[in-house]
């Protein structure tokens, strides 16, 4: 088997160490935590967008089963990665819209071992803390999925310079309203790529009070809701 192969077979964890005794090992990690290359996403497969469509409904009951590091790829790249070099305001498009194209939304990616953040250019995951931060994202079996995308809003993004074509951008009600609904589109792509694949997806609330702490966050980043995705438990 070539090593590209095989590479692509492995669970996106255990390639974050090696050795399953290590995935929570917190001291570890802070040595050895690094950036996840992801590869190139699959952007055709799965089911046709009706029959997802169709498939589309809240799963609590996860597994704990990893996901392979090519499905995980997938699944980010649906949410909220690139679709198209140059879309409006100079900047790349992206699979989900965004008020004025600010893509304000970022993806905080907590695995057994570790939580990244989602760098859509160049796809991949960039280290933020070692550790295993996954019941930050709710109780139950959110807090041992494979997988919880926390969304965290970054208002630094919206532009308020004299070329903003949209002048309400500066009030933060208006700001609210469009962090809010620019999540609810990510996270419905990611619903949608679950159903597509066969995996169990479960927005929710989560720890808005030590996660911020936690993540590393700035002033101007705040906690907004979780996503959990995996198996279905026994699938």
């Amino acid at each position: 088997m070539k090593r590209r192969t095989f590479v692509k077979t492995l669970p996106a964890v255990t390639l974050l160490a090696g050795t399953a005794s290590g995935y929570t090992n917190r001291k570890l990690y802070s040595v050895d935590l690094q950036p996840i290359i992801l590869p190139k996403p699959e952007k055709e497969g799965g089911k046709s967008l009706l029959a997802a469509i169709s498939g589309r409904r809240t799963t609590r009951n996860i597994g704990s089963k990893e996901l392979p590091l090519q499905v995980l790829s997938n699944l980010l790249w649906a949410a909220f990665g690139v679709n198209r070099e140059r879309a409006s305001f100079n900047k790349p498009g992206r699979t989900a819209p965004s008020a004025s194209n600010s893509q304000e939304i970022d993806l905080y990616v907590a695995l057994p071992g570790g939580v990244y953040v989602y760098e859509a250019v160049p796809h991949r995951l960039a280290p933020v803390v070692a550790g295993d931060f996954r019941r930050r994202s709710g109780r139950g079996r959110a807090a041992t999925a494979p997988v919880n995308i926390f969304y965290v809003v970054d208002l630094t993004r919206y532009d308020l310079g004299p070329d903003q074509p949209d002048r309400a951008i500066g009030d933060p009600e208006v700001q609210k309203s469009y962090y809010y609904t620019d999540t609810g589109f990510i996270a419905q792509n990611v619903y949608l790529f679950a159903a597509s694949q066969g995996l169990a997806a479960w927005f929710h609330n989560c720890d808005k009070e030590n996660t911020p702490g936690e993540f590393k966050l700035k002033t101007q980043q705040k906690v907004l809701f979780a996503q959990s995705v995996g198996y279905a438990e026994g699938s």
